[in-house]
């Protein structure tokens, strides 16, 4: 029965004309109150970046699409033709091959090595005397 009396005269004590039950109550709601906001905010948070990561990701698919219409342009063979005439260049012929002998005058010239340039030594002057202390 003690106990019973114990638990009893926790519920009832009163802080003011307010039961301490009621305080801890009102201050869990709070807290719940307050989490829950918090929870709002951070899940605002993420949405907002969600949707500006989505964003990126269609500008991007937007980019791509623009890239592989401007390589297929680039790479049409008739575009391909034009410019090589216009550089002067032609189709290769077809009996024109080489032998091992004429190897040799087809490999490329290799460029000489730079010079190394020594630059001339300048004698340094000697040293400035220290000045003597009278005493």
């Amino acid at each position: 029965m003690s106990a019973v009396m114990t638990l009893k005269r926790i519920f009832d004590w009163k802080v003011r004309g307010v039961r301490w039950v009621e305080i801890i109550g009102l201050m869990l709601v709070a807290a719940m109150i307050f989490s829950v906001y918090l929870a709002k905010a951070a899940a605002a948070s993420e949405s907002a970046r969600i949707t500006s990561l989505e964003r990126q990701i269609t500008e991007n698919g937007q980019r791509v699409r623009l890239l592989r219409a401007e390589v297929a342009r680039l790479e049409q063979p008739g575009r391909l033709e034009a410019l090589s005439r216009m550089a002067g260049l032609g189709p290769v012929d077809v009996h024109r091959q080489a032998t091992e002998s004429s190897l040799p005058e087809l490999a490329p010239v290799p460029e000489p090595a730079p010079a190394v340039i020594v630059a001339p030594t300048v004698p340094s002057a000697p040293p400035p005397a220290a000045p003597e202390v009278a005493q």
